[in-house]
């Protein structure tokens, strides 16, 4: 069994805690909220390019991309295109021809700015996570050393990390409204070349009208280029930062329930506990086994593994704790072991509510087995 595996892109999303993609908060010092919520379940089209001032002069403006925060990644250098100026040949072809370069011109300025916008939300989001990462370490270090549950002062560090997480999800917004809006210019340069293509069939142009269409054409294919170039840099960055947010809830919401315990749930638990006390099920059987073979069962840390791995697999997932009885003995000591065995399924219901499961997706059941010695709890999933 494995901790909290990352998930790649738009597709993985959170597993553990599903509907704390919109964030919870933790408002009691005492009281860590639960990590489950009730189960829940675009970008507007191009505008038509549309002719921006016919004759207005020429313009290319640089890029000059901020420098980026520590661990940011670089923004791609765009070289702007020179937008050369041509005569006025008084033609009605040279008229489009002028409407045509100065809607080129015009997306070389976007792209600067554009550049900039991926610059400012690269820098504000490896801020966050630096930020995020700080408040984690102290959270973690604090639960590895022993702490009191419910500690209040890490109720705030978690808070603070909440906060960190839920600002590079509005960056992610940010970088999705960028996204959309370098998609707008690409189509509108893609309309400029079409357009200048049809411009060499219109009759009445004379020489000088073909050459400052073959060098527009020249430029704006150019333009194209480097609009592209910043579309797979947005996406880039939108994916990395949407696989960070989605593997950092469920980390959060793991912190979330060591807090309430006082106790630090890490990933990669595997085996089993004391004497055989708690086993992980192959596939087919249980979820997981509780064998209360021994006086105080240290059961937490691998049921709260195998939920989290059980909910990555099936975000909905109900489960069903049967306690299990052994039948040796008189009739006495038999219905001792049975309400024994009851007693220790409630005690695992009430640790997976405070894990976070809805009672709604909880269900109780009592059994007796005849090759079993000890009272048992076993976790199915529904």
């Amino acid at each position: 069994m494995t901790g909290i595996p990352a998930r790649q892109g738009l597709k993985k999303g959170l597993v553990l805690a599903f509907a704390l993609a919109a964030g919870f908060g933790l408002t009691a010092c005492s009281d860590v909220d639960s990590m489950f919520g009730d189960d829940s379940g675009g970008m507007s089209a191009s505008d038509a390019p549309t002719a921006d001032g016919a004759g207005a002069p020429p313009t290319a403006t640089a890029v000059a991309a901020l420098p980026p925060a520590p661990g940011a990644a670089p923004v791609a250098t765009i070289t702007p295109v020179t937008i050369e100026s041509g005569s006025d040949t008084g033609t009605q072809v040279n008229k489009t021809i002028q409407s045509l370069r100065a809607q080129v011109a015009g997306l070389q300025g976007k792209l600067a700015a554009n550049a900039g916008r991926l610059a400012d939300l690269r820098n504000q989001g490896a801020g966050a996570a630096g930020a995020y990462q700080e408040a984690k370490a102290h959270i973690t270090t604090r639960l590895q050393v022993g702490t009191t549950r419910g500690n209040p002062e890490l109720v705030a560090e978690w808070n603070t990390a909440q906060g960190q997480l839920d600002a590079l999800s509005a960056n992610i917004n940010g970088l999705n409204a960028l996204g959309t809006d370098v998609n707008n210019d690409s189509s509108t340069a893609h309309y400029a070349l079409d357009q200048i293509g049809a411009t060499y069939n219109v009759s009445g142009a004379v020489d000088e009208d073909h050459r400052q269409l073959r060098l527009l054409e020249d430029e704006t294919s150019q333009t194209i280029v480097m609009i592209d170039r910043m579309l797979r840099e947005v996406s880039d960055a939108t994916q990395r930062q949407t696989a960070y947010v989605g593997t950092e809830r469920a980390n959060l919401s793991t912190l979330a329930a060591s807090i309430k315990s006082g106790d630090f749930f890490g990933g990669g638990v595997t085996g089993s506990i004391g004497g055989g006390g708690l086993q992980t099920a192959a596939a087919g059987t249980p979820l997981v086994v509780v064998k209360f073979d021994h006086p105080d069962v240290d059961y937490q840390q691998i049921l709260y593994a195998a939920l989290n791995q059980a909910l990555q697999n099936r975000p909905g997932a109900s489960f069903q704790v049967v306690a299990v009885s052994p039948t040796r003995g008189t009739a006495a000591s038999v219905q001792i072991a049975q309400s024994t065995a009851r007693r220790h399924a409630q005690d695992v219901m009430r640790s997976m509510t405070d894990m976070g499961v809805p009672a709604t997706r909880l269900n109780v059941a009592s059994t007796t087995d005849p090759a079993t010695s000890v009272s048992e709890v076993r976790v199915f999933v529904r």
